[in-house]
């Protein structure tokens, strides 16, 4: 039997990366192993699809042994967290043991902007950043994706309630220009370096979205996408930062985003690259699109609106 596809972070909400990788390898007829942190119905879920699940976590060496020990192909994905370089190190220390063939590292793109004399205020940049180097020091045969702002992350989760509320979307991007990448496009990138990871060893590919422009624009293409007037206020950083921890949001988290507000209205995530197209021949989701496919969350209910 061929040796199993190792997938981290495989029990995330439905759409989310590591999740989608292992549905679209499962379809490709790949033997995969999937890595969660629970046993619960996400679990079960990944094993009815024909996964191999393995219950550990990213910090904890026994487990690592678990997951990684048969497999010659290794997916390393993690979500924001002050432990996100230990974790990457960790990974990395006992797939090195292995002889693992290929690993992919999921980053971010605001690495590229990013060498020993320039950095970022997010502590997660930081992360990102030593842990490539990590990786690269490792002699591990690497392949890292650097994914720009996600559209689950700002857009799905942190504008819904205000467009739903009073038809505005209020984030601190100023008039900086955004170029969002969808996770479901992300995942095909993963899942196509993950089948046939050699001819991509040693390389960086950058995932973002088919436009770069400013929150005005965007505010148009929700309009388009729910059919009615939908605007942009721009709002400020520190505000919305406090606002984002009295609803208990962990600091890690907060400064993360709070950096990506700053960094946005400093013009750092004007940024395009054709790499989603160039690896998977389709590309990647619109805003517009991804609006339209999840007008639900932003269109309030018929009884939220005889209240």
């Amino acid at each position: 039997m061929a040796n199993p596809i190792l997938v981290t972070g495989a029990a995330g909400r439905v759409g989310a990366v590591g999740r989608t990788v292992t549905e679209l390898l499962l379809k490709q007829g790949k033997a995969v192993r999937a890595m969660v942190r629970n046993e619960d119905e996400r679990a079960q879920a990944l094993r009815a699809l024909g996964a191999e699940v393995v219950v550990g976590n990213l910090l904890d060496l026994d487990s690592m042994h678990r997951a990684i020990a048969g497999c010659e192909t290794i997916y390393f994905g993690m979500s924001v967290s002050d432990a996100y370089l230990a974790a990457t190190v960790n990974a990395a220390a006992v797939a090195k043991h292995y002889g693992v063939k290929a690993f992919i590292n999921m980053s971010q793109m605001t690495v590229s902007q990013m060498s020993i004399t320039e950095t970022t205020p997010s502590p997660q940049h930081k992360l990102h950043w030593l842990a490539e180097q990590a990786l690269n020091w490792s002699g591990l045969p690497v392949v890292h994706a650097r994914p720009t702002v996600f559209l689950e992350g700002f857009f799905l989760t942190l504008t819904p309630d205000s467009v739903r509320e009073s038809d505005q979307i209020r984030l601190p991007f100023g008039e900086g220009k955004t170029s969002p990448v969808a996770a479901e496009d992300v995942a095909r990138v993963i899942a196509t370096l993950l089948a046939n990871p050699q001819p991509h060893i040693g390389k960086i590919y950058h995932l973002t979205g088919p436009q770069s422009e400013n929150m005005r624009f965007f505010a148009q293409e929700y309009s388009k996408a729910l059919g009615r007037t939908i605007t942009f206020q721009d709002i400020p950083v520190e505000p919305w930062r406090d606002e984002l921890l009295k609803r208990g949001w962990p600091v890690h988290v907060v400064n993360h985003l709070a950096a990506m507000g700053d960094l946005h209205r400093a013009g750092r995530f004007d940024r395009l690259s054709d790499d989603v197209l160039t690896l998977t021949g389709q590309r990647s989701l619109s805003v517009q699109e991804f609006v339209r496919k999840n007008a639900a969350a932003f269109t309030a209910s018929a009884k939220a609106k005889e209240a």
